[in-house]
């Protein structure tokens, strides 16, 4: 029994023995556990900053290689204006000297919008463009900007487009052509003799992807550009690809790049869905292939740079409250006009010196050597020139002078150029007026949508700036404008005429079908506007637009889309790609064309008979666009929620407000009958994102109009925010006539 008692104790000591034993352990595994999650918390933390200073340096690099365009534009333009030698007074030396200048600025202006593209697409800023591309337009334009470079390389270029490829892929146009022409460029670059090859067909089904788009993909195509140049080294393939890297530093010597080409083209194809490889024998050529589903499917997973954080609003009231609106919503400019009129110009202009009867332009730039040039050129085709080197002092000399022509960058102080536009399209006696951009954004489209008569992205060449006042010239000597309308309805077409002709000013072609249509295009002189419906026989009027649009020659025709059709929010959108506006057909839609025509044909409201104008100026009127609408205001900050409920009140307007997202949707649901939302971006539970989202669930509330507003904007945040369902983007502080104009815009529809 005594033994038995003995050996129970000696079990429970052992066991006890063991379990401090797992104790021990388990603690050790906790201690490692612990250590495990604190080394990941700091990896974690390490991504996230490595993610955050590589979308801080993208963003640094895209903002600096804005900037640095305006002084270079100076630089290259002056350069060439020297190197012409006009005067004859300078020796061959000297000119080469203007020369050399001119060359390095080139190669800088190069290597600038590579280090853009590079940093754009880095940081998520680069557009895609979707749109269903025939591949055979695609390599005739290619064959065209190559076969010229094979011929005097003496190297052969072949196409080969595979009969069992398809006719079209869904892809970004552009962006397809920007990586196929790097990859060209960089072959016939390399290859002294022999043959380039551009080849196309569907890729071989037993291949597998880096990337989960092409695994899914059911079609994949494949691009190929094949050479016999002098090929990579094996250890250098993976190199190629990352920015400012060649195969060997001395190629770059001998063959001049910056190495950006590769990582721009790597970087272009994640972002269509796609990928390159590249296959390469020393000596003997290389063989680079792009890859692209055969249908477009957003890459947004496969690359989703770290966002940097919002910026806080501004600490005092988002609004800004101007006097009690007169003239159509226009604040009375006339103390302001003065007092700015008065400011001394750093740059001499003709103001003093013009007469009735002169040819002016007015300049308004704000690099006062651009300004200076742009001055030169004018006065050598014979204008008198208005100098401006901020936004409300031209907005004071263009209500002044009433010049023929305005020249403005879109980057000015004082007064933003958009808004300058915007004042200058709004106002019955500037609205006319041509206004030709000439800015370092890239924003040509909404330009060219807000009014502008012609677009050109600094730095512009000497040739550039020439056309621009060559154009001017032609504008003002045809006194008869062109407008093209297209309409299967006769009487339609009738009332059109009537609407917009007959008072000698402008000359209507109206046609019943897109053959016909096309015809009159083709036949000079050029049109100026186009009128078209949607409902088309045979060929549609979505189809038409697509093909007028994507001929070099009507790229910037303005177009208005006038039409009885509801058109859904996917159509609206394809249409917003190409049209300058939608006209709805309803009972204020001939006092909207009237006005838009008037707006794109350049016509000057005063000369138009009493009846039109009385029809505009009832269109302008904004009690008769704001009074009795109900807006919902949905911001959490009571002092921005009170300046707008003002501002909207004293227009005529009735305003119900939310604090949060959730109650906006409440309050919607409540108030059927509202006619537009005002909504903040940064709000607490439901954010403004999400709250649009939300709304645009609701099928009653598909099209209801949403204006997203938020603190000074990241650039892409206006794409985000319409691609979650905002009709529309305003930041804050919010101007008031700008915001005017935007309600304007979508109270109309």
């Amino acid at each position: 029994h005594q033994t038995q008692q003995e050996e129970l104790q000696q079990t429970n000591e052992e066991l006890e023995e063991r379990s401090q034993q797992l104790e021990e352990q388990n603690r050790r595994i906790e201690v490692k556990n612990e250590e495990i999650e604190l080394a990941r918390a700091a990896l974690e933390e390490k991504a996230e900053q490595l993610a955050l200073s590589s979308k801080y340096k993208s963003e640094f690099l895209a903002n600096m290689s804005h900037e640095l365009r305006t002084p270079l534009n100076s630089l290259l333009i002056l350069a060439k204006l020297l190197g012409d030698n006009p005067d004859g007074n300078l020796t061959e030396k000297q000119i080469e000297f203007s020369k050399t200048i001119h060359q390095a600025g080139s190669d800088l202006l190069g290597l600038i919008n590579d280090i853009l593209d590079l940093s754009k697409v880095e940081a998520g800023r680069m557009d895609v463009n979707v749109d269903n591309v025939s591949i055979a337009a695609e390599l005739a334009s290619l064959e065209r900007a190559f076969g010229a470079i094979a011929e005097e390389k003496g190297v052969a270029f072949e196409l080969d487009f595979a009969v069992d490829a398809p006719a079209t892929i869904e892809t970004d146009s552009q962006r397809l052509q920007q990586v196929l022409r790097n990859l060209l460029s960089n072959a016939f670059k390399f290859t002294e003799t022999g043959t380039v090859t551009l080849r196309v067909g569907l890729a071989d089904p037993g291949l597998h992807y880096a990337g989960g788009i092409l695994e899914r993909a059911e079609h994949v195509i494949a691009f190929a550009v094949q050479d016999t140049g002098i090929g990579i080294p094996a250890d250098k393939l993976r190199l190629i690809f990352e920015a400012f890297q060649q195969a060997d530093g001395t190629t770059s010597r001998r063959f001049g790049g910056t190495g950006l080409g590769l990582s721009i083209s790597r970087e272009i194809a994640r972002l269509l869905g796609g990928e390159i490889r590249v296959e390469s024998t020393l000596g003997e050529g290389s063989a680079f292939t792009l890859y692209l589903p055969a249908r477009f499917v957003h890459a947004t997973a496969a690359r989703d740079p770290a966002r940097l954080p919002e910026l806080a609003a501004d600490a005092g009231v988002g609004v800004t409250l101007p006097p009690a609106p007169t003239n159509g919503g226009e604040p009375e400019p006339d103390g302001v006009l003065e007092a700015v009129l008065r400011l001394p110009s750093e740059v001499e202009d003709d103001r003093e010196s013009i007469d009735e009867g002169d040819r002016v332009v007015l300049i308004v730039e704000d690099d006062p050597g651009f300004a200076r040039t742009e001055l030169a050129i004018a006065r050598e085709r014979g204008f008198k020139g208005l100098v401006a080197l901020r936004g409300d002092t031209g907005l004071a000399l263009a209500r002044e002078f009433r010049p023929d022509a305005i020249v403005l960058d879109l980057s000015l102080p004082g007064l933003d150029g958009w808004v300058v536009l915007d004042r200058l399209k709004r106002h019955p006696a500037t609205r006319h007026i041509p206004v030709h951009i000439v800015s370092g954004t890239d924003e040509g489209q909404p330009a060219l949508l807000a009014g502008a008569a012609a677009f050109i992205q600094k730095p512009a060449s000497l040739e550039e700036l020439e056309s621009v006042f060559r154009g001017i010239e032609t504008f003002i000597e045809r006194a008869v404008r062109r407008l093209l309308v297209v309409d299967d309805d006769e009487a339609q077409r009738q009332s059109i005429i009537e609407l917009v002709g007959g008072d000698g000013d402008v000359e209507v072609v109206a046609v019943g079908s897109s053959e016909a249509a096309l015809a009159a295009l083709d036949d000079a002189p050029a049109f100026d506007c186009m009128v078209l419906d949607l409902k088309l026989p045979k060929m549609t009027g979505f189809d038409l637009l697509e093909k007028v649009k994507g001929d070099e020659r009507f790229r910037h025709l303005p177009v208005i889309v006038y039409t009885g059709t509801d058109l859904t929010r996917r159509e609206e959108t394809k249409l917003k790609r190409y049209a300058e506006t939608i006209v709805v057909k309803d009972a204020r839609s001939p006092e909207r064309l009237l006005d838009e025509t008037s707006l794109f044909l350049h016509r000057v409201e005063s000369k138009l008979p009493e009846e039109k104008r009385r029809m505009l100026e009832q269109l302008h009127n904004a009690d008769s666009v704001f009074v009795g609408k109900k807006v919902l205001v949905v911001d959490d900050d009571v002092r921005n929620v009170f300046a707008l409920t003002s501002m909207l009140e004293a227009n005529g307007m009735e305003v119900i407000f939310a604090e949060n997202g959730r109650d906006g949707i409440d309050c919607l649901t409540r108030n059927p009958d509202v006619d537009l939302v005002l909504m903040d971006v940064m709000m607490p539970e439901l954010d403004g994102y999400e709250t649009t989202t939300a709304i645009r669930k609701l099928p009653e509330f598909e099209k209801l109009p949403v204006i997203a507003l938020t603190a000074k904007a990241m650039k892409g945040d206006r794409e985000r925010s319409i691609a979650l369902g905002a009709s529309d983007y305003i930041t804050k502080p919010v101007d008031t006539d700008q915001l005017l104009s935007l309600l304007r815009v979508w109270l109309y529809r």
